[in-house]
């Protein structure tokens, strides 16, 4: 297991260094320059170029080996609009981004899996032809579209629900989740229909088997044979699908906090692309991918919690 571990680290190493190239380069290489946005467009070449010598624009060489010595030093750039430190700035938006995943994970999880234990265990039943109905809507359906339409009729028909914003959760426990029970729940459905349709697939792979009928055959209960020996031997395709659903949570992040008005990492980011802020969106999309590499070691590692046929 150490042996592994360690090769893993040094895998995530190498991957972290292709990320912080790629990144470099394509922002670079992308249209705009924030130097001439700041200008204006009246402004001379050389007005420019004393512009982007005084924002740290220099050659991109020069930019590559500057950023990658603060990198390893822990220190991820000044802001060049804000002028405020990189990580400062996404401390100070973390609390939104956080508080909005981790409630969409858990209602993900939780409703994602017992849909599809039930769906499974009633094969061809009414809640297994919802889930298949639920499973294309949450598919199909883009998560912007989601939002609005959860605003119009919890927010503004209704008055239910505020429309948008977020409260942090110093000023309340109440207030901070009504404020999140959209977003979540926009965020959520397509998490919960992938999840949900992967863990149907796995359970009726595993209550197919032999061993299972055999257990129905001892008078095994319908609790011990769904959660006792199906959902453990199910678990590790589950198990891989929640890890993955990570990766497309930083992309619905960013569209659901931009929709309901969030001012989270995903708000930073955006407005960071406007602004052409590099370091922004480079100590941003760092730290996301550090944390979904380590998110993936984390489930690798679980496997042998679940499976212990499993060695590394």
């Amino acid at each position: 297991m150490a042996a592994y571990i360690f090769r893993r680290i040094v895998s995530t190493i190498a991957v972290m260094a292709m990320v912080g190239i790629f990144v470099f380069l394509l922002l670079r290489l992308a249209p705009g320059d924030p130097a001439a946005m700041i200008a204006g467009k009246s402004a001379t070449a050389e007005v420019i170029a004393g512009i982007r010598h005084q924002m740290g624009l220099d050659p991109m060489p020069v930019q590559f080996f500057r950023w990658l010595g603060g990198m390893l030093r822990g220190d991820f750039g000044i802001s060049i609009f804000s002028g405020l430190p990189v990580l400062e700035l996404i401390s100070q938006r973390l609390e939104p981004t956080l508080s909005l995943s981790i409630l969409t994970m858990i209602l993900s999880v939780t409703v994602g899996v017992s849909f599809g234990i039930l769906a499974a265990w009633r094969t061809s039943g009414l809640v297994d032809r919802l889930l298949t109905a639920f499973s294309a809507f949450g598919y199909s359906v883009p998560v912007f579209v989601i939002g609005y339409f959860l605003i119009y009729f919890f927010a503004i028909r209704t008055h239910w629900l505020p429309v948008q914003g977020y409260l942090p959760i110093g000023g309340g426990l109440g207030p901070w989740f009504v404020h999140l029970i959209l977003p979540t729940v926009a965020l959520g459905l397509g998490f919960i229909a992938f999840i949900a349709r992967v863990t149907r697939a796995s359970m009726l792979e595993v209550l197919s088997e032999d061993y299972m009928r055999t257990a129905a055959a001892k008078g095994a209960s319908s609790y011990a044979m769904l959660f006792h020996h199906a959902l453990k031997n199910a678990g590790v395709p589950i198990l891989t699908v929640i890890g993955v659903s990570f990766a497309y949570l930083i992309g619905g992040v960013v569209l659901t906090e931009t929709v309901f008005n969030i001012p989270g990492i995903g708000r930073l980011v955006v407005d960071a692309i406007n602004n052409r802020d590099y370091p922004i969106i480079q100590g941003v999309l760092i730290l996301t991918s550090g944390l979904y590499v380590l998110i993936n070691l984390t489930v690798d590692l679980a496997y042998t919690l679940i499976d212990p046929r499993i060695r590394y």
